[in-house]
């Protein structure tokens, strides 16, 4: 198996009719980090953030008016009742997932189409690897729609820069704030916590855990590398940072929807302890600072480094490569294209046997190049990506999608796999011959027994269907 094959489908995207084989598979590979467009046009055509929030506190105010969510307080109107209250509240809730359902069919479309085209398929796919270490999940209210805008606004433009810097935009992102509960998380002693206490000695004001947790658990450190006080310590220092539109007055400041606030008055006083590390920063400052040491621990480079490798190499990658990456990202100070040149120049990596199993993401998008498609209608994707068991944007946990050939490969899965093959070839059948495809498509790696097994086919649909679920072409 030539380089260039490797380049085209362990790292890239798969490989499509019309690609050349690239010269230098290393320098195309690096190079495509500093051609990356974090912003195209398909991007920037869709509601951002901001959009979404809004959207987001108009539905929660609707809900609040019917009822549905929230604790009503002394004086509020009751909610109206009845069939006709009924219907309208029917009605509006059939609205409201109308709307949901374009936002999020507009995003994956986006996602894919960049898929597709791209001419940076390994920049892509280290935003889709980057997304799921930063998973968010858009099967709760408030994150329905905010998977896309997520991915476009916080992971994309720092794939190229420092780790830190990616950490932080994520924590800062309303994205992640409403799926972990933080924008609303407050310090017990804080000035808001003790007005909150005055008005009512029996109701403690929300200090709340979730983001800190997974920050340390999921996007640093790591299991088994903090203790229950780390993250008491780092909820601690988190509070205050908030979103714009969930403002508490008096003692809250007014931002935009959508846009990071630090609120000075929901802060917890005083120093915290994280990671054995002592901070005595006053207000955001705090947070900052923990953050920034986490991104840089060594614990932090090991998880990262193990992370990238098991995506690009194995599913237990080796010991060696593991090292030689962390000890390459903590010498650059965080900077994630030296984590990228280690994986890059390192002779595991470019082994030859096909040891990852795709994805259902992975195996959808590299079909579709294979065909020669640059574009699909979202609705079928979508469909396609819930029957195979990944919908994009919705791993239903904040540890975001298994990355290993056990979760993917049961029979059953394969079935389905076999019968999206047949769908979406069907369609290209009168114009393309799945004997001329395969050797382009799957360069080096076409067995015999497959180049015999599509030759054999009773029609040209069946051979295009064989061509992408061949064992080859399961794997990268």
């Amino acid at each position: 198996m030539s380089l260039a094959a490797i380049a085209l489908n362990r790292f890239g995207l798969g490989a499509r009719p019309g690609d050349a084989a690239p010269a230098d598979p290393r320098g195309w590979l690096l190079g495509q980090i500093s051609g990356f467009d974090p912003r195209p046009a398909v991007i920037t055509a869709l509601p951002d953030a901001a959009a979404m929030t809004l959207q987001y506190r108009q539905n929660l105010a609707q809900l609040r008016r019917q009822g549905v969510v929230g604790v009503r307080r002394p004086g509020d109107p009751e909610p109206p009742k009845g069939p006709e209250a009924e219907a309208m509240a029917n009605a509006a809730q059939r609205e409201r997932r109308q709307a949901f359902a374009q936002a999020y069919g507009g995003q994956v479309g986006a996602r894919l189409t960049l898929s597709l085209t791209s001419a940076t398929p390994f920049a892509e796919r280290l935003v889709h690897f980057w997304a799921n270490h930063f998973a968010i999940s858009t099967d709760k209210l408030a994150t329905a729609t905010m998977g896309g805008p997520l991915e476009f606004e916080a992971i994309r433009p720092h794939i190229g820069g420092r780790f830190s810097d990616m950490l932080l935009a994520v924590t800062r992102h309303p994205g992640m704030q409403f799926y972990l509960d933080q924008a609303q998380s407050i310090g017990p002693n804080s000035l808001l916590g003790e007005a909150a206490r005055r008005r009512n000695a029996t109701r403690q004001p929300g200090l709340n855990e979730n983001l800190a947790r997974e920050i340390l658990e999921l996007h640093t450190l790591g299991a088994g590398n903090y203790t229950q006080a780390d993250v008491a310590g780092l909820a601690r220092a988190l509070t205050g940072w908030s979103i714009g539109g969930f403002v508490r007055r008096p003692l809250g400041v007014a931002a935009p929807d959508g846009q990071f606030v630090f609120q000075p008055n929901w802060h917890e006083p005083g120093s915290v302890t994280v990671a054995g590390r002592p901070y005595r920063q006053n207000g955001e400052a705090q947070a900052l600072a923990i953050l920034n040491d986490l991104a840089n621990h060594p614990h932090t480079a090991r998880r990262l480094a193990e992370k990238l490798a098991r995506h690009f190499v194995a599913d237990a990658p080796p010991p060696a490569l593991i090292d030689r990456m962390a000890t390459a990202y903590l010498a650059s100070g965080g900077q994630l294209p030296a984590l990228y040149r280690a994986l890059i120049e390192a002779p595991e990596a470019w082994a030859t046997p096909l040891a990852k199993f795709k994805t259902p993401w992975d195996w959808l998008v590299s079909s579709l190049r294979a065909l020669g498609r640059e574009n699909v209608p979202p609705l079928q994707a979508i469909g396609a990506l819930r029957e195979l068991g990944q919908p994009v944007w919705r791993p239903g946990s904040p540890a975001g999608w298994e990355d290993d050939t056990a979760r993917w490969a049961a029979p059953d899965a394969l079935l389905r796999r076999v019968e999206v093959a047949s769908r979406i070839a069907a369609p290209l059948a009168a114009t393309l011959d799945a004997r001329s495809l395969a050797p382009r498509i799957l360069p080096g790696t076409l067995s015999p027994a497959t180049a015999s097994a599509i030759a054999r086919a009773e029609s040209p649909a069946e051979g295009l269907a064989l061509l992408l679920v061949a064992p080859e072409f399961l794997r990268r």
